[in-house]
């Protein structure tokens, strides 16, 4: 039996190539992230103690920073060799034509003490005194700048003021390289620009011989309450920790693809197993008939998908090793910051075997089962296949009623406002698609087989006959579709809904004309009062909350405030001002307050101007749903001067115009390079770019799954030919033109992939639909919109690929003469 397996293996050969490049397309994706992770794991713990090289001991605040008091008795500790405060932050630097520096800028506190520092320096040396600075080589390179010459750099704390650029640092590939320029400072100049109250750790250098231990009893007498003492090793185990952990997640999100590429994969080789045995069934017969016992049978199959499957996987692992590379390399040119070489670990190799194997022989046990229920007296048959068999009734009840469940879990999670709900219908409605597919998929086929039959006529007719000759089949070879299909409409249309849900937020809550952001944190403490200053300027409004006393105070303009109000209950907006309050109905409800009621805050008293309704959630955590209430922004200042917002709106002053307002605001703008401009437009872009770059991320992604299911339609196609040649040859008997047999042929493989590019398009805007409505009854104004044009280039896409899947199985079909296919056995 195991040399008549090799025998029929590598007899059949071709049969099972379409099948293992399933397992092969499939594992290599699994192969190629874990290489790819392993890469970026080796070089996280390379990074991880990169800037801590000669830090022995760290002091570190748990919640409030550091005040740089507390560095000048850390320093005077005995045992103590050098200390100083280290913080980062946000900053940005104006380049030589005076504007920001594109990128986020990664701002930190040098050093001065040359024990304690740790930077590989390029050119120069590092900042010893306020007022210097050092930059990246690349940034350094790109803008033209020159040792000893000033550079503008500033931060969320003041705008920009010159530093003497005193060197260049190499931080490519560190935990500090993250797309933009990087700026060292010293301790107090980090702290003005950065704007923040303290330093986040104080680095220790001990003196030789010093005993670690007791030189942390000593520093832990000295420091405030709050801070804690760590070793070296304590700090680079956090730090490794802080390195990985993002990795971990970005692991689990390509692992969650790569395992719907493997699923697919696992549909596409049962259906093909499915079809391979039964075209077996005379064979196996003549087998049983001369002595092999079921288990022989049985246990040979098995035998020949677990070689396939470590070949294949092995194919698998050398393909991922090289899309492990490509993504190494290409990554990096598209300004994503990662870096690791390519690290083959054992462990990995092994995983993929191992897993190809065995969803090889998993997907193969059902098929090789009912291979092995074959009774001899087949063999005397002419019987060339096993009958097809028509779905029992318990499968297909059990399919329609857990279809209808997971339809009933997509309303619910509306009502419910529960995600789980969505991914439970989602599951549940594929669930049911698989089930009570080998009903439902031939019903769509004859259907979209109707139109083509009276457009091309009987050859149309023959491969609708064709492709619902087996309904299980038919199914089988759709549902792989059906996976990956629903998996990127989902996120086709979620995404648009998404899109199109921040467009009408934006358009409902920001009715200027201009808005400045801040990039990658708040705006700079003076910003704001210096455009107010601008006469060109009409409304300048910063975005600001507090808490206190459980209550949400938020900065509002009277020019701005209607917009996000659904109502005024009580009193009237024309009176808001300084002075007074907006008080939300929850909160008055709450308090006890009405309009002319006298409310402190911080202990200041306020008059309540109006009693107001509001849809804008609130921030949630420690405020009561509801218990919010508004200010004027110079009200807000004076209670909480240290509160920065991120976002700032504009409108220009009565009979100013948008350009000349434009050029006032970039007048300012000009000192502050870590803010952006944008008019309403391009603030909407700003908000959905990150939607389109997952969107296509995702795409890509999945992209595989659907490739590897096309694979199947081929695969199917191309057994399926092998199966009627004698029919086939038939048909050309009497008459049958090649281009004829080729146009059957496609049409077969159109229809199949046309109702699998359905059915997913319909499940994945059903789980869409339902995600926009549980959103929309949570807060916002958001529901389901269908991107046609994406919809409908998924469908051409699925045609197109089923006529190139059709291309193959054709010539084989007409490779053959006329009369040797006709005493095909």
């Amino acid at each position: 039996m195991l040399r008549l397996t090799l025998r029929s293996l590598r007899a059949e050969a071709l049969r099972l190539l379409l099948s293992a490049l399933a397992v092969v397309l499939g594992v290599a994706f699994i192969a190629g992230t874990l290489i790819f992770v392993d890469g970026m794991r080796s070089g996280a713990y390379e990074r991880a103690g990169t800037f801590d090289r000669h830090t022995d001991l760290g002091v570190y605040a748990e919640r409030q920073p550091i005040p740089a008091a507390l560095v000048d008795r850390v320093r005077a500790v005995d045992g103590v060799a050098a200390a100083d405060g280290e913080l980062t932050g946000t900053g940005g630097v104006l380049g030589a034509d005076g504007r920001p520096v594109l990128g986020y800028g990664f701002l930190a506190a040098v050093p001065t003490d040359p024990a304690l520092r740790s930077y590989q320096v390029v050119a120069g040396r590092l900042p010893d005194r306020a007022g210097e600075v050092v930059l990246d080589a690349p940034t350094v390179a790109q803008e033209g700048f020159t040792l000893g010459a000033p550079v503008r750099v500033g931060g969320t704390g003041a705008a920009a003021r010159p530093y003497t650029l005193v060197g260049t640092v190499d931080v490519a590939g560190t935990v500090r390289d993250i797309g933009g320029p990087f700026i060292g400072l010293t301790g107090p100049d980090a702290l003005a620009v950065t704007g923040m109250a303290g330093y986040g750790r104080i680095m220790v250098a001990a003196r030789p011989g010093v005993d670690e231990a007791a030189l942390a009893t000593r520093l832990a007498a000295v420091t405030d309450a709050g801070t804690v003492v760590k070793d070296r090793q304590q700090i680079l185990d956090e730090a490794v920790e802080d390195a990985v952990r993002d990795l971990r997640q970005f692991t689990m999100v390509l692992l969650t693809f790569a395992g719907v590429a493997v699923v697919v994969a696992g549909f596409v080789i049962a259906n093909t197993f499915a079809i391979v045995l039964a075209q077996r069934t005379r064979q196996t017969a003549l087998l049983r008939l001369v002595g092999a016992t079921r288990g022989q049978v049985f246990r040979a199959a098995l035998l020949e998908s677990a070689l396939i499957g470590l070949v294949a996987s092995a194919l698998g692992v050398l393909l991922g090793a090289a899309l492990a590379a490509g993504m190494g390399a290409l990554l990096p040119r598209l300004d994503v910051p990662v870096s690791g070489g390519l690290t083959v670990t054992a462990s990995s190799v092994l995983l993929s075997l191992t897993l190809g194997t065995v969803l090889t022989v998993a997907a193969a046990l059902l098929p090789a089962w009912r291979g092995s229920r074959v009774a001899p007296v087949a063999a005397l048959t002419d019987a060339a296949v096993q009958p097809s068999r028509p779905a029992g009734r318990l499968r297909l009840a059990a399919g329609g009623l857990v279809l209808a469940a997971g339809i009933a879990a997509l309303l619910g999670a509306a009502v419910a406002a529960q995600i789980a709900l969505v991914a439970l219908g989602g599951v549940l409605a594929f669930l049911g698609i698989v089930l009570f597919g080998p009903v439902l998929v031939p019903a769509m086929i004859r259907v979209l087989g109707w139109p083509v039959r009276r457009l091309v006529g009987a050859t149309a007719g023959l491969a609708v006959a064709n492709a619902v000759r087996n309904p299980r089949r038919a199914a089988a070879t759709t549902t792989a579709l059906v996976i990956g299909i629903s998996l990127v409409s989902a996120f086709v249309v979620g995404g648009r809904s998404t899109k199109d849900g921040i467009e009408r937020s934006v358009d409902a809550q920001i009715g200027v004309d201009f808005v400045v952001t801040g990039i990658g944190g708040d705006l700079p403490a003076p910003l704001a009062g210096e455009l107010r200053a601008r006469p060109e300027l009409g409304v300048v409004h910063e975005e600001r909350t507090a808490v206190t006393d459980r209550i949400e105070v938020r900065a509002a303009h009277p020019a701005l405030i209607g917009r996000t109000l659904t109502g005024v209950a009580a009193g009237d907006l024309a009176r808001f001002g300084p002075g007074t309050v907006l008080v939300h109905e929850e909160l008055a409800a709450a308090r006890g307050w009405r309009v002319g009621s006298t409310v402190t805050l911080r202990g200041r008293p306020f008059r309540v101007a109006a009693v107001v309704a509001d849809d804008t959630p609130v921030a949630g955590g420690a405020v009561a749903e509801g218990h919010v209430l508004d200010v004027v922004d110079d009200d807000f200042s004076a209670l909480f001067p240290r509160e920065r917002g991120y976002l700032a709106e504009i409108d220009p002053a009565a009979g100013v115009g948008a350009a000349e307002a434009r050029a006032a605001i970039e007048a300012v703008l000009g000192r502050y390079p870590t803010v952006n401009l944008l008019d309403q437009a391009a603030y909407k872009q700003m908000l959905t770019g990150t939607v389109d770059m997952l969107l296509g991320l995702v795409t890509a992604l999945l992209g595989l799954a659907v490739v590897i299911a096309l694979v199947g339609v081929a695969n199917t196609l191309s057994l399926s030919v092998v199966e009627r040649t004698r029919e086939n040859a038939v048909l050309r008997a009497v008459g049958l033109s090649r281009r004829r047999m080729r146009a059957m042929l496609a049409i077969e493989a159109v229809l199949m992939a046309l109702v699998g590019a359905l059915l997913g398009i319909g499940l994945g805007a059903g789980v869409s639909a339902s995600a926009m409505a549980m959103l929309a009854r949570i807060g916002g104004d958001f529901h389901v919109v269908l991107p046609i044009g994406q919809l409908a280039l998924i469908l051409a896409v699925a045609v197109v690929a089923a006529l190139l899947a059709s291309v193959l199985p054709a010539r084989r079909a007409l490779a053959r003469p006329v009369v040797a296919a006709l005493a095909d056995q």
